[in-house]
């Protein structure tokens, strides 16, 4: 069992409520790994949850809450906030390990995952601090996150991004491609869709469930900006998140190429690990392994 009170004393600390963070690039790829552990504990802790898709977004994260995105987290609902939404839902261990870490709420509430009455459901609820949708059902939080963007340019006039997280099986839903062209159609500046390419959704490999194509003429075709980059090496990570941030011509997309299970390398690549806990044994090995790269 990992020590919460401790484990992100060598990682960059970022003191609770802590609004301007910019940490550096060897900084963000031991956040990304604290993150997977914080993952791996609570999923072993609950007995059940997302590991693969959660370690495959873990850099992607650890660049948007500790590097890019703007947020008073003793402020959540601070209306210049940059917005994030994670579309791919399930995925939400990794996602509510980097709120804990900036601050939303404190780190032991990890170990309530998935427990009756807890703030961290098996995908997110905005009854959490710091989740701008409820998410789950796949390609819903995509086209709610074009619509918050929509409001913000045409509506209100307000000048901050919103930051979707898609799944490449997600890519299945129609709507997602609905939200697409509705996101070109009103050039919104200030949206930025991510995609976590790891190929693997719940049942198979994605392409065999559903061949996908090359996703980046796809959201070109649909007027769509698009960069396909390492969703692992942080540099291309940040690189690319703060080019679409400032992309002034409309709805940009990075397709992030992943590893589902990133991290493990027992998880690494198996469709197995869509939605499996490990058992005691696995824990220790993983701990293990995923501790040791810290080092």
């Amino acid at each position: 069992m990992i020590d919460y009170d401790t484990s992100a004393s060598d990682s960059g600390t970022v003191a609770i409520g802590s609004e301007d963070v910019r940490l550096s690039l060897d900084q963000l790829k031991l956040k990304a790994q604290e993150i997977r552990i914080h993952v791996l504990d609570m999923v072993y802790q609950a007995q059940s949850g997302h590991i693969g898709g959660s370690f495959s977004e873990a850099e992607i994260l650890a660049a948007l809450y500790f590097r890019v995105l703007r947020l008073r987290p003793s402020e959540p609902d601070w209306d210049s906030r940059d917005r994030f939404v994670l579309s791919k839902g399930h995925a939400c261990p990794a996602f509510y390990a980097a709120l804990a870490m900036r601050g939303f709420f404190p780190i032991e509430t990890l170990r309530t995952l998935r427990q009756f009455g807890s703030i961290l459901q098996g995908h997110p609820i905005m009854k959490t601090p710091g989740v701008e949708v409820t998410t789950g059902s796949l390609g819903v939080g995509f086209a709610s996150a074009v619509g918050i963007a929509l409001e913000a340019q045409q509506v209100s006039r307000r000048s901050f991004s919103v930051f979707a997280l898609l799944g490449d099986g997600e890519l299945n839903e129609g709507v997602v491609w609905e939200a697409a062209q509705t996101a070109n159609k009103y050039r919104l500046r200030n949206l930025v869709a991510i995609v976590d390419r790891n190929r693997i959704q719940n049942d198979d490999f994605s392409d065999k469930v559903m061949p996908l194509g090359p996703i980046d003429k796809k959201f070109e075709a649909f007027g769509w900006k698009t960069a396909t980059i390492d969703g692992h090496d942080i540099e291309a990570v940040v690189a690319a998140l703060e080019e679409a941030q400032s992309w002034p011509h409309g709805p940009y997309c990075i397709i992030a190429d992943t590893v589902k299970g990133k991290g493990v390398s027992f998880m690494e690549d198996e469709p197995y690990w869509h939605g499996k806990p490990p058992t005691e044994e696995q824990y220790e090995s993983a701990l293990a392994e995923l501790k040791g790269a810290t080092r």
